[in-house]
């Protein structure tokens, strides 16, 4: 066997040490039953998360908020709610707690200081401030709440970018990601991808037809399409053994869900129930089991560790981080994979292992037939695995203490807050 000489052993070698690209693609308003790998329903096309997932290892349990606000602050801060404030949507207004960035430190920061180039594209407004106040060096995102589609203007990089005519701003968004990659290809690059597909409102995209019926269906196709090109542009600048892809959505599916298998899943956005809790998770790329389907529970809190660790960064000291990485299990190890999960919304919240939860009125569910059903079971009957689950659980709550954080939101108490708040309810949750 011949040797290698210096320069091409020197590139091998940087090869097999350079820190992994990262590229975090998160839908919205997407549940486990929008997608074919997880057993939903062929109206909805989804061939590139499909493989995404058979090219790499896939969560069968992933738990999000149900409301998108306090799944991102966790994917940022890698903290249950009641530490950071982010509770529910836009927390940080109106004399509410709220995740402030000077309090934490959050992932966009962390991998900075490894590192890397980091950039964040779509939306963003529920976590409050600015991108770049939470660590991230090129953003783009919607000025307004209405901000989202067909529009004549969004931010970028704090300046607020105006065109005579609308524009799409989905596709602005992945054409900012594509210059992010190709100008920082030479070292490691952090991307979070933060589609606004597929909420509402749900409007033509540029792939529908003139007379197209199905509208969401159309939105959901053209969400995993930005997903294949950007899968498409890491192969063509060559990155595809440099770089790892992770897609979830930040809560379940909204307004109804749909089914799994053929069966209904229980509840949807903003519920407490599996249709508003259960995500999908993906990973694929380098170092990545390929065809992997993964019981081990995971929770938004897990990103932050799992691209900490991923990217040779130590977790920071300070705070009480609830982060679990799962990069061994994704590299095909056992790792440590969490005995229970705990997902929280404003004055709500349980802890969840695989066949139990139990929420903040000590309500206890069997799931053995989830995401389909949770069967309430009285104190003192279900035998003594229902018991032994309750001691369990009730164990971690106590050990969370969540009554002991922030889990209030109240509004300032003026009259024109009031007004403001009343305004607000009539709106769609964000």
């Amino acid at each position: 066997m011949t040797a290698l000489g210096g320069a091409a052993a020197a590139s091998v070698a940087n090869a097999a040490t350079k820190k992994p690209n990262i590229i975090f693609f998160l839908a919205d308003d997407m549940g486990i039953d929008l997608f074919g790998c997880y057993g939903g329903q062929s109206r909805f096309k989804t061939p590139n998360v499909d493989a995404l997932a058979k090219n790499g290892a896939r969560f069968e349990t992933c738990l999000a908020a149900p409301l998108c606000g306090p799944s991102r602050c966790m994917l940022m801060t890698g903290r249950y709610a009641f530490r950071t404030g982010g509770i529910t949507n836009q927390s940080w207004r109106d004399g509410g707690p709220g995740a402030k960035s000077v309090d934490e430190f959050p992932i966009a920061k962390l991998l900075k200081q490894s590192g890397y180039a980091t950039c964040m594209t779509g939306k963003w407004r529920q976590v409050g401030e600015t991108p770049g106040d939470w660590g991230f060096d090129e953003w783009l995102t919607d000025p307004t709440a209405g901000g989202w589609y067909w529009q004549k203007s969004y931010t970028k990089n704090g300046k607020l970018m105006e065109f005579p005519e609308e524009v799409y701003v989905p596709d602005h968004c992945h054409d900012t990601v594509v210059d992010f990659i190709g100008r920082n290809k030479k070292k490691p690059f952090f991307v979070y991808y933060s589609t606004h597909l597929v909420h509402a409102p749900i409007l033509r995209t540029p792939d529908s037809a003139p007379e197209s019926q199905d509208l969401f269906a159309d939105n959901v196709a053209y969400m995993d399409k930005m997903l294949g090109k950007v899968v498409a542009e890491v192969k063509k600048q060559g990155l595809q053994n440099d770089t790892i892809i992770m897609f979830s959505g930040d809560n379940g599916t909204a307004l109804r869900s749909y089914t799994v298998n053929g069966k209904q899943v229980n509840g949807a956005k903003g519920s407490m129930w599996e249709g508003g809790t259960r995500v999908p998770m993906i990973a694929s790329g380098k170092g990545i089991s390929k065809g992997k389907v993964l019981s081990d529970l995971v929770d938004f809190s897990d990103f932050y560790a799992t691209c900490a660790e991923l990217a040779g960064a130590p977790m920071p000291t300070g705070l009480k981080f609830d982060s679990r990485s799962f990069a061994p299990q994704i590299q095909g190890k056992k790792g440590n994979p969490r005995a229970w999960a705990y997902v929280h919304l404003g004055k709500n919240y349980y802890v969840r292992e695989k066949s139990w939860k139990l929420n903040q009125g000590g309500e206890l569910y069997d799931l053995s037939n989830a995401p389909f059903e949770e069967k309430l079971v009285a104190e003192g009957s279900g035998g003594t695995a229902a018991e032994a689950a309750r001691k369990r659980l009730s164990a971690a709550l106590a050990e969370l203490n969540p009554q002991g954080g922030k889990i209030d939101n109240p509004p300032a108490n003026t009259n024109q807050k009031k007004k403001k708040n009343k305004k607000n309810k009539k709106k769609q949750a964000d």
